[in-house]
């Protein structure tokens, strides 16, 4: 009984935390991301799948780092970032945050035009009609409210395991690939691997999680439920990726499709190659996964640059409380919107290295939550331990290396 009744608290106190950190795991499977893996797919087959093991080691203990930065701090990590290294330190790293997240936001609307098209919606309808929605659901809404509406979007991504299921994959040649790593070493075979840690964990996530565990008020004796909640979300949000990969691997990779041009393009491949219901669900989950991201990315952006540079933010006040807040969060819907109305803008190289520099970028990131994190005065015995440590270590450690591998053979290539 005893065992009963603590497996029973342990689930009401998920259920009273669920939200920021599964809401932020499953809309890093956005536009950008879901090209990306669709395209890994294509080009390397099941081959990159074992990079999911490490990506999801890397994945929980990032996330749970932020999480318990907010829980016990109480303070979102663009204000944390400003109070220990100070302002221009917080505004170069906000600007850059600000700029890799545009083009995200560019991407998610790309993702909502080429989606719709498939069903024969015209782009200067659907994504206009899109940035209103999420316009309004924000700043219309509550935390509450918002929060809701993005858990339900969160379910719609069993598309992609259906989808998955119907290509009909190779499941023992997927199994051996998850635990035999392969290494190649070539510009673009190293790109798509920064590119996949840049899409699975993205830098805006961490700013958008301990603001959202803040704003919720999650605090240190609600922590477990909000540690369990993250941990569950993250899995649930690698899940999805095995999918995507899995699917466009038993395809397109097949069949010698080895390019494609956007998310979409992979969905309309599908149909002759895994049949139409399969094609419908990918489309609908890209569309979805879209609506989702560019709701999200441009409240993280503003959430972050709010806080870092020491202005009102939070969903919960109203625009003439935080103007600075809601402003730019408008701004960033207008400009991602606007641009993908304009003919001849590369959408698909926009999202694709949107991606790589997320990959970039996390390791400042990074290096900035491992110092705080470590703080006794300002953690207590919630500070980091040491197998958190050497994961976000190696996580920073590999993306450098990643990164300095790449700018090298590029620039051998192009002699």
């Amino acid at each position: 009984m005893r065992i009963l009744r603590r497996w029973k608290l342990r689930i009401v106190l998920f259920l009273a935390v669920i939200g920021p950190g599964f809401i932020t795991a499953n809309v890093d499977n956005d536009a950008g991301g879901i090209y990306t893996y669709s395209l890994a797919g294509a080009r390397y087959g099941y081959t990159l799948l074992w990079t999911l093991i490490p990506v999801t080691l890397a994945l929980v203990v990032v996330q749970e780092m932020s999480a318990r930065l907010g829980a016990v701090t109480g303070k979102g990590l663009a204000d944390l970032i400003r109070e220990e290294f100070g302002f221009r330190i917080t505004f170069f790293l906000m600007l850059a945050l600000t700029l890799a997240n545009l083009a995200n936001v560019m991407g998610e609307f790309a993702g909502v035009a080429s989606s719709m098209e498939l069903f024969g919606i015209s782009k200067y309808l659907s994504v206009p009609a899109v940035a209103a929605f999420v316009w309004l659901l924000v700043v219309r809404g509550t935390y509450k409210s918002v929060e809701k509406v993005f858990l339900i979007a969160c379910s719609f991504y069993v598309c992609y395991i259906v989808s998955g299921v119907m290509a009909d994959p190779d499941w023992l040649v997927a199994a051996e690939a998850m635990f035999r790593p392969t290494l190649q070493l070539d510009s673009g075979y190293l790109t798509m691997l920064v590119g996949m840690m840049g899409a699975t964990v993205a830098p805006w996530m961490q700013f958008y999680l301990q603001s959202a565990i803040v704003e919720k008020g999650v605090e240190q004796r609600r922590y477990a439920g909000s540690r369990l909640e993250v941990i569950v979300g993250c899995i649930v949000m690698i899940v999805i990726t095995f999918f995507i990969i899995v699917s466009c691997a038993a395809t397109l990779h097949v069949a010698g499709r080895r390019d494609i041009a956007d998310a979409a393009d992979a969905a309309q491949a599908l149909r002759p190659l895994a049949g139409e219901y399969a094609s419908i669900l990918f489309a609908l989950g890209l569309f979805n996964a879209s609506v989702f991201a560019a709701s999200i990315l441009p409240l993280a952006t503003a959430y972050s640059v709010c806080e870092g540079l020491g202005f009102e933010a939070g969903v919960n006040k109203k625009f003439r409380e935080a103007p600075v807040f809601y402003w730019l969060y408008t701004s960033l819907i207008a400009l991602g919107a606007g641009m993908i109305l304009i003919p001849g803008i590369p959408l698909v190289r926009i999202a694709y290295f949107s991606q790589v520099a997320n990959g970039f970028l996390l390791p400042f990131v990074l290096v900035f939550m491992l110092l705080l994190v470590n703080r006794m005065d300002l953690m207590g015995q919630f500070a980091n331990s040491r197998g958190h440590n050497f994961v976000a270590r190696a996580t920073v450690g590999a993306l450098v290396l990643l990164t300095v591998s790449l700018v090298a053979l590029s620039f051998w290539e192009s002699r």
